[in-house]
């Protein structure tokens, strides 16, 4: 991402975050492409983070039409049904980021996130992937890490009122501010499928009981074939059949994943706008940190609950 230096409406416009992060990070991220599948309402909070920020462009894939659902916690859909005409929910949001900041070419197109090729794939540095299944997110993650260049790729969650963000910035540099000095550090990230392919037997401590339990449901969804979020309360019987199995074959204590928290999850796999805010605030912070190369990075799991309003992040990754 080096080339060209910022211009002068872009340093009079973004002048107090350069004094924040230096002209250097602003450069870089004014030329980052960042692409988006998945509209709901903690990416719609990530997208105008960034949008605001100053990132080159963003692109959205979202082939969805509007439901009562996304409109509960997307705040980029208008709720004038009159301007909707048919357009899916990416072309809705694409009309309302424009307007957060024109200097930020947003645009929206169709397709599925498993059909895109690695030769599309190449012309961006971020990757945003949410509403995806277990399938759809490992392979964009496999795609991405066979690029000839590092892209950094991302996967977020909301159900009810917990969140989760994935992070694999692959083998990573950055520096970071050590007293008076600055110091070049690296940080070397497994792949989604690495990483949920640890034994659990061999797991830090007290890992978070949302990591386990959004494991079992990632695992229910695609045995029955659903969408991501399709569950109800009549699914529970089956999400705690699947929990037992798995805590069987994993060794795993089945105390670790509470009942509670799947029915809370199985019952209600909608977003809670505020927790939205949260996990789109925090994964602004991290692609910023990971574009400008600024700032320790999160590794490589990040959970939020309001039930304790805890913010934890998880590093697992496979040490053997």
């Amino acid at each position: 991402m080096d080339g060209e230096e910022l211009t002068e409406q872009e340093t009079q416009l973004y002048d107090r975050q350069i004094r924040v992060w230096g002209a250097d990070a602003q450069r870089r991220l004014s030329k980052a492409h960042i692409l988006v599948c998945g509209m709901k309402g903690a990416v719609a909070e990530f997208c105008k983070n960034i949008v605001l920020a100053g990132i080159g462009s963003l692109t959205l894939v979202d082939n969805r039409l509007v439901t009562e659902e996304a409109l509960s916690a997307n705040f980029l859909i208008p709720p004038d049904e009159s301007v909707f005409g048919g357009k899916t929910v990416a072309e809705l949001c694409c009309d309302s980021l424009k307007d957060f900041n024109p200097m930020v070419r947003v645009s929206a197109i169709k397709g599925e996130p498993s059909s895109f090729d690695e030769e599309f794939l190449k012309t961006f540095d971020v990757i945003v992937v949410s509403c995806c299944s277990l399938a759809e997110k490992k392979s964009v993650n496999e795609k991405c890490r066979k690029l000839p260049k590092r892209v950094s790729f991302y996967t977020v969650d909301c159900r009810d009122s917990c969140g989760e963000i994935f992070v694999d910035l692959q083998d990573y540099k950055y520096a970071k501010k050590k007293l008076e000095d600055t110091v070049e550090c690296q940080l070397s990230y497994p792949s989604f499928e690495e990483a949920i392919s640890v034994p659990w037997k061999v797991h830090p401590r007290k890992v978070s009981k949302l990591f386990y339990a959004l494991r079992v449901i990632e695992r229910f969804e695609e045995a029955e074939g659903r969408n991501p979020g399709e569950t109800s309360v009549s699914d529970l019987p089956g999400v705690l059949k699947l929990k037992k199995e798995i805590c069987e074959s994993q060794s795993l204590n089945e105390a670790h994943i509470p009942n509670a928290l799947l029915e809370r999850l199985v019952t209600n796999p909608t977003e809670f706008p505020p927790v939205c805010a949260i996990i789109g605030g925090i994964l602004g912070q991290e692609v910023i940190k990971a574009v400008s190369g600024k700032g320790d990075p999160l590794k490589n799991f990040f959970y939020f609950d309001t039930v304790d309003g805890k913010g934890i992040i998880e590093d697992i990754s496979n040490r053997s």
